[in-house]
């Protein structure tokens, strides 16, 4: 009898954090975030509005949508929290250094997963001041990148003034 093979451990953590982008609220698209250190998960997050406001999907307006922004750009225009803040939100930085952060991006309307994404700016330097050491992003159902926090810390984009989101 030959022995099952086991789904990789990057993907595992990836399949989850997918999962968490299911609870998203946003009608263009959720990402889910998931931090783990030493096999154990700290914290989840996905893309929803702050506490006690309403979200997009509940109200049924994208104010981004609406006015045609594209894609990592004008962040300040959307109501919603990021799926990698709320996860960093959610534990302590004690428990966050040298973790990974596994974060995956699903479009809404296709439910298909958004290929070569990676954290704005904003959540960039949440990532590193969490002391976070690696992210790994979804690309597709079993392919993935792993990028390492400090190459955000060497090639600080706010001085060259190129966002690449």
């Amino acid at each position: 009898m030959q022995a099952e093979k086991r789904r990789d451990k990057y993907n595992y953590y990836l399949d989850i954090a997918q999962t968490v982008a299911e609870r998203g609220t946003c009608l263009r698209r959720n990402y889910g975030a998931i931090i783990v250190k030493n096999d154990e998960i700290i914290s989840t997050g996905y893309v929803g509005a702050p506490r006690g406001r309403a979200n997009c999907s509940d109200i049924g307006r994208c104010i981004r949508q609406e006015l045609k922004i594209p894609r990592g750009e004008r962040y300040e225009m959307c109501r919603s929290v990021h799926a990698e803040a709320n996860a960093i939100i959610s534990a302590s930085r004690r428990d966050m250094l040298g973790s990974t952060m596994y974060l995956v991006g699903m479009e809404k309307q296709s439910g298909e997963i958004v290929a070569n994404s990676c954290c704005c700016s904003m959540c960039k330097r949440m990532v590193i001041n969490a002391g976070i050491r690696e992210v790994v992003f979804r690309d597709t159902p079993d392919e993935y990148r792993v990028v390492n926090v400090s190459e955000w810390v060497d090639n600080d984009e706010s001085l060259a003034g190129e966002f690449g989101y």
